[in-house]
């Protein structure tokens, strides 16, 4: 009888690997890391060779169990991302390096904080995990890898990996996004009610001119919108793209008809109705405690209807389902006087060049002070009338 061990291998389509074992290792309620939704961004054409997103996931099995795994891509470029490295790359390249291809550990397109790798609590994790680094180093030694990179990694996976007997050196980055958190919130007044007078009379003014416009406004789960529905969204959200890049968005339209079929309940979209045209359209996705606002698009400029449909009816959504966060997305100051509280985010890296990793190791703990200022310090223009009920600062990790 042949003693069972463990192994590593590397997979180059979640199709590799049975749908059961995956979902059952990767044990949650986060959307993104479903075997469903990983294979729907394969076959639709969003993560593949030809968009510079290659699938590389790393598996650890034992003998027919799938003990360990760690979600991968090698890239080709830092699109969609989220975790800005363009100035590494520069670096490298007026160096006379290559900086691709590279690894990440991430959701394509998604920056939201999630798990990145999970391992078997009935196995010998420690093991598991350094042969999931093993593995990824050699992936790196033999393909001339520069680095690696988890972005947005939930706080049991930055656990993981970031020890002191890890095989890989991980440097942490500190990252900001503003996060709307659930104090139990009966209605949006009830939310309203905790602003100061000024800060509330603000947001009901701006709701209120949108109101004004006479939109049929409705939040749909994706097992109640149409086919033309989703062909009408795939339009809007290029628009977004197209207004500031002049190029279409990362995902295709045969991804969004598809989510409807691979998650169904999970997903839900905010519909700006002008009669009988869908004028903007705001995607949603969830889990049991989190709503997360993805993607956007309209056909015209209307003075608040972004904040109405991305912010405001996410929050009564959120609130009518019991939802614990509202996660919007990336970037944008103007959360903040919307009640969305600045927090603290992370990402890892392994460079594998040593004079580039000493590098940026001092330039990541110059820009993590940086960021702990601007978050203190915008922290102090929220709308709330009672600051003691913030959440802290690194809430995700």
């Amino acid at each position: 009888m042949t003693e069972r061990v463990y192994q590593s291998r590397f997979i180059s389509s979640i199709n590799d690997i049975c749908p059961k074992k995956w979902d059952a290792l990767f044990d949650t309620a986060y959307p993104f890391l479903k075997h469903a939704f990983l294979l729907s961004l394969e076959n639709t054409g969003c993560t593949t060779q030809a968009s510079g997103w290659l699938p590389c996931h790393c598996l650890i099995e034992y003998g027919d169990s799938l003990v360990g795994a760690c979600i991968l891509y090698q890239k080709t470029h830092s699109y969609g991302e989220y975790v800005f490295d363009h100035g590494w790359a520069d670096a490298y390249y007026r160096n006379g390096y290559e900086y691709y291809p590279k690894l990440v550990s991430a959701i394509p397109f998604t920056p939201a904080t999630g798990p990145r790798l999970s391992v078997n609590p009935d196995y010998d994790n420690e093991q598991i995990v350094l042969l999931l680094e093993d593995a990824i180093q050699t992936c790196v030694d033999e393909a001339q890898i520069s680095s690696v990179h988890v972005l947005f990694p939930d706080a049991q996976s930055s656990t993981l990996l970031h020890r002191l007997d890890s095989s890989l050196l991980w440097q942490k980055r500190i990252g900001c996004q503003f996060h709307w958190f659930n104090e139990g919130f009966a209605s949006f007044d009830d939310f309203l009610a905790s602003f100061s007078s000024r800060k509330r009379k603000n947001i009901k003014k701006e709701r209120q001119k949108v109101a004004q416009y006479g939109f049929n406004i409705i939040v749909k789960t994706a097992n109640d919108i149409t086919q033309d529905q989703w062909q009408d969204f795939y339009v809007l959200y290029n628009q977004t793209y197209l207004k500031r890049s002049h190029r279409h968005g990362y995902l295709t339209s045969a991804f969004f008809e598809s989510l409807t079929q691979n998650l169904g309940d999970n997903v839900a979209m905010c519909q700006v109705w002008r009669d009988q045209t869908m004028i903007a359209a705001a995607l949603y996705f969830n889990d049991n405690e989190t709503l997360y606002g993805r993607y956007w698009g309209a056909i015209e400029e209307i003075p608040g209807l972004h904040f109405e449909a991305c912010y405001y009816q996410g929050i009564e959504y959120a609130i009518t389902k019991k939802l614990k966060r509202f996660d919007p997305g990336a970037q944008g100051e103007h959360k903040i006087q919307r009640g969305f509280t600045p927090i603290q985010t992370t990402s890892l890296h392994y460079i594998a060049h040593h004079d580039f990793s000493q590098a940026i190791s001092q330039f990541l703990g110059q820009e993590a002070k940086q960021t702990q200022n601007y978050i203190a310090d915008a922290r102090t223009y929220l709308p709330f009338k009672d600051g003691s009920k913030l959440k802290p600062i690194d809430v995700l990790n």
